[in-house]
């Protein structure tokens, strides 16, 4: 209907067109019906065309639609007999996996032990020291495994014993100490250096004087960040790294859990980083202990200097001014006219003069020796201000964050007793040094009162 509407519509535009077009030609009447004659007729010989073209078209669209049946009919036959095939190659899949199963037995088990085998040897050697010798045989245990995870192939005997051979190789490699000279070696501000290495076993791959680590994901050998104590570890190093045939039993600092405990060892904190964790309170205990044992020192050292030159004035007649003794026995000497009161007195006031320098620092040691525990004692309270400042901010679920206030407070006790601890010492020790000195004076002062009131009391007789 819209297809023959189409061409009424285009019939009459096309009459209109020429009744326009003739009445802009003609001149006359007849001139006109002339000319819409003639349009009449083309436009009749293009409708004819037309409703031809459209008749043809027609049959056209016939012709394709009934091809269109047949090549469905075609391939809904073609999708018929595939699915019949389809059935057919899944039963005759599931006879020749049947008979497979059947023919295999217990082969199938070996191949899955095979398997397994080969992917865990291949994550062992991967993070084993021996794998910066042997890189290749990663690749080979990829493969493999990858080819028994399939049904439809099998390992061959070469695979077979060349897997045994790794296993063999890698267990015969862990037991031995083995140079491996012009090695690639990352040091540790990041150059590439080519040095002799030493791997000892499975357990640690060391250097002149250091200690290296094996990083597994890219199979490289490098240098660790932070050494452990100088010394005791990094010196055996050396030696096994200096060590030739024959040279007999060398001491090595062994980590028989492949660089764990050595990086346990490396993360513990030195005697100054220890220090430092103790923060502005042990820098203060510090001080404190480092000016009390020097002064005890000083103190110790000038009594004892005193001490020889009163022991040395005990053995002598003749008083002396270069010595506490001796100076006493001056005074006595000034007075030896006078009576016994005034005698003991001016002995008494030279005893005192001689007290304060003999005293003198005993008392700052004991203050430092009371006031060092003290300080630690503030130190842990403001550790653990700061610790449970931490757990405000950031709940418990971090140990890490506590780590500075804990240590801060365990820090500063234990070097408030260590100060504490030899500065009560050395106070004792200069506190009865001196005290012996002064009793030295008492006692000669005493007998030189004692002497003078009898020599007295036998005048008066």
């Amino acid at each position: 209907m819209n297809f023959y509407k189409t061409i009424f519509l285009g019939l009459v535009a096309s009459v209109a067109f020429t009744s326009v077009q003739a009445q802009n030609e003609a001149t006359t009447l007849q001139q006109l019906l002339d000319l819409v004659a003639e349009g009449s007729a083309r436009d009749n010989a293009a409708e004819t065309q037309r409703i031809a073209a459209f008749e043809a078209a027609n049959a056209d669209q016939d012709q394709l639609l009934s091809d269109g049946n047949d090549q469905k009919a075609s391939e809904e036959a073609r999708s018929a007999r595939l699915e019949t095939q389809f059935e057919e190659n899944e039963l005759l899949i599931a006879d020749v996996t049947e008979q497979l199963d059947n023919r295999l037995g217990s082969l199938r088990e070996l191949f899955g032990v095979l398997q397994q085998v080969a992917g865990d040897a291949r994550g062992l050697f991967e993070a084993s020291l021996t794998n910066i010798e042997y890189p290749e045989r990663s690749q080979f245990l990829t493969d493999l495994a990858a080819k028994m995870g399939s049904t439809s192939q099998l390992a061959s005997i070469e695979e077979i014993e060349q897997l045994w051979f790794e296993l063999q190789r890698e267990a015969t490699e862990l037991g031995r100490i083995k140079r491996l000279s012009n090695f690639e070696v990352i040091t540790a501000d990041g150059t590439l250096s080519t040095e002799d290495v030493v791997r000892v076993g499975g357990f640690n791959l060391v250097a002149d004087g250091r200690y290296l680590s094996h990083n597994p994901e890219t199979n490289s050998v490098s240098e660790l960040q932070r050494q452990p104590e100088q010394g005791r570890f990094t010196g055996s190093t050396s030696a096994l790294i200096n060590a030739q045939a024959g040279d007999g039993v060398v001491q090595f600092g062994l980590d028989p859990t492949s660089g764990q405990i050595l990086g346990l060892l490396v993360e513990t904190p030195n005697l100054m980083e220890r220090v430092a964790q103790g923060g502005i309170v042990g820098y203060v205990i510090i001080t404190l202990g480092i000016f009390g044992v020097l002064l005890s020192v000083a103190r110790m050292i000038s009594l004892w200097i005193a001490g020889t030159k009163v022991k040395a004035q005990l053995k002598k007649d003749t008083p002396d001014t270069n010595n506490a003794l001796g100076r006493v026995l001056t005074a006595y000497d000034s007075n030896r006219d006078a009576d016994v009161e005034t005698l003991e007195l001016k002995l008494g006031e030279a005893i005192l003069k001689e007290t304060p320098s003999l005293q003198s620092g005993i008392m700052i040691i004991k203050v430092i020796s009371v006031v060092a525990p003290l300080m630690g004692l503030l130190g842990t309270v403001t550790g653990m201000i700061n610790t449970f400042q931490a757990i405000t901010l950031f709940g418990t679920g971090d140990p890490r964050m506590m780590a500075g206030g804990i240590s801060q407070a365990l820090i500063t006790t234990v070097l408030g007793l260590v100060v504490a601890i030899p500065t009560v010492l050395l106070h004792t020790v200069v506190s009865g040094r001196s005290k012996s000195i002064i009793q030295i004076l008492q006692e000669q002062s005493s007998g030189i009162v004692a002497e003078q009131s009898e020599k007295a009391a036998k005048g008066n007789v």
